[in-house]
């Protein structure tokens, strides 16, 4: 009973002495192992990755600025159209009303131009029919100039950590490559190249969870601003609605 005891105390011992042997390499290695040593430590391949990261990670946060910025503006302008229109009573009087938003009133001249095209002994019917068809091209057109430069961010998203992942097995390998003609498996020698591979991996990691989290964000947010963009494309037209009746019960 006693001798697999003193194996397993002879194999903890051992596992012990390596372990020491090893931090004691690592702290005696000769290598800059911040961050910025291990790039300028890196071979033109790894250090170009890396460089395309941080070009990436960069561009994310342009992206939420830029973007962020303008969506902010649009959803409050949207959300002041809608008030006013349900304030108006017929499309003369939100066109009174209209002049503090640009929105508003470019939905206005959207159904006054229908009006001034079609016929003026037109059916009710084929007049709602194509004022809702031009609001819907506007409303398409309004959130197309919205998500331009949102793809760049599910494009890094996605391809970033892959692009890490190449510069970290590019690393390892020319690691190996150090130690098959050093022939030497000294830590001191494995270690620094390593660790520059791992680099590319964190920072490729680092530029795909911000885009990620920030494309999210910014798609849920020009959602509510297509909401709000229908809920007065709505009120237009139901304006409109009540202006055909009254035009046809005189």
């Amino acid at each position: 009973m006693r001798t697999p005891l003193l194996y397993v105390k002879a194999a903890a011992g051992g596992v012990f002495l390596f372990l020491f042997h090893a931090m004691a390499q690592a702290s005696a290695l000769p290598h800059d192992m911040s961050p910025l040593g291990m790039f300028f430590a890196a071979d033109q391949v790894v250090k170009s990755v890396l460089i395309g990261l941080l070009i990436a990670a960069l561009a994310t946060w342009v992206v939420l600025l830029v973007k962020g910025a303008s969506l902010l503006q649009a959803r409050r302008d949207a959300a002041q159209a809608v008030a006013m229109l349900k304030s108006a009573a017929s499309l003369p009087d939100a066109a009174v009303k209209s002049g503090a938003s640009g929105l508003a009133q470019r939905l206005l001249d959207e159904v006054q131009q229908e009006l001034n095209l079609s016929h003026a002994n037109a059916p009710a019917a084929a007049l709602k029919e194509r004022a809702g068809f031009r609001q819907e091209q506007f409303i398409a057109q309004q959130v197309r100039s919205m998500t331009q430069g949102i793809g760049l961010l599910a494009s890094i998203g996605a391809v970033a950590p892959f692009v890490g992942l190449f510069g970290t097995v590019w690393g390892i390998m020319n690691s190996f490559i150090g130690i098959a003609v050093s022939q030497s498996t000294n830590l001191a020698t494995v270690a620094p190249g390593i660790a520059e591979a791992l680099l590319a991996t964190a920072l490729g990691l680092v530029a795909a969870i911000p885009a990620v989290v920030i494309y999210n964000v910014l798609s849920r947010g020009i959602n509510q601003y297509k909401a709000l963009l229908r809920a007065a494309s709505a009120q237009v037209l139901l304006m409109l609605s009540r202006d055909l009746d009254t035009r046809q019960q005189a």
